[in-house]
């Protein structure tokens, strides 16, 4: 079974809870048995999580060989220029190393998304922007990594799309079994 899930803010992605964490955990949302998070998504970001019971997808979505697209929105500060969108497309030096190129991009129209809670925090002088980063690399906490190497830190982080599987209409914290077809669309996301 492979299972689509809108994973809300504040919720780790684990079953176990860890000592001391202020975050909840998968086990809140009633799961089938045997079924575990194909990737993550850290406690502050949202959006699409898979979650299967088979093994296989673990190689197919997450082995750097296969180059598996997945599309994230990053709420920044300030509006990115073109430059600064260019340098995130041509990809950016993070610890040493430089990301793999993706495709950036402001999004037009911005996204009306439901309130997160808590809130993102808003300045009044300070204008804020809603930009789509499609990468094939998942490193630890690289999207707002990247922002932030451009100046413009992200304020809140959503995954939308798994290779051509949108999150669609899911709700922060539902989640449904994929049908045949939907399978298709997550496998048909890679660029290898």
């Amino acid at each position: 079974m492979l299972i689509a899930f809108h994973k809300p803010y504040g919720f780790l992605s684990q079953f176990t809870p860890e000592p001391g964490s202020r975050w909840g955990t998968l086990a809140s949302f009633g799961f089938p048995p045997r079924v575990y998070p194909i990737g993550r998504l850290d406690a502050d970001s949202e959006g699409l999580l898979l979650l299967s019971d088979e093994p296989e997808w673990n190689a197919r979505l997450l082995h750097p060989s296969k180059a598996h697209v997945r599309e994230y929105w990053s709420q920044v500060e300030r509006i990115p220029t073109s430059e600064a969108l260019q340098a995130l497309s041509k990809g950016v030096v993070l610890g040493g190393r430089q990301t793999l190129p993706c495709r950036a991009r402001i999004l037009d129209p911005q996204p009306d998304l439901a309130p997160r809670d808590p809130p993102v925090r808003a300045r009044k002088t300070v204008a804020d922007c809603w930009i789509s980063l499609e990468l094939v690399e998942g490193k630890y906490h690289q999207v707002r990594k990247m922002t932030a190497a451009i100046g413009h830190p992200t304020l809140r982080l959503l995954r939308v799309r798994i290779g051509l599987l949108e999150l669609g209409g899911l709700s922060a914290g539902d989640w449904r079994e994929l049908d045949p077809a939907e399978r298709q669309k997550v496998s048909r996301g890679s660029t290898a």
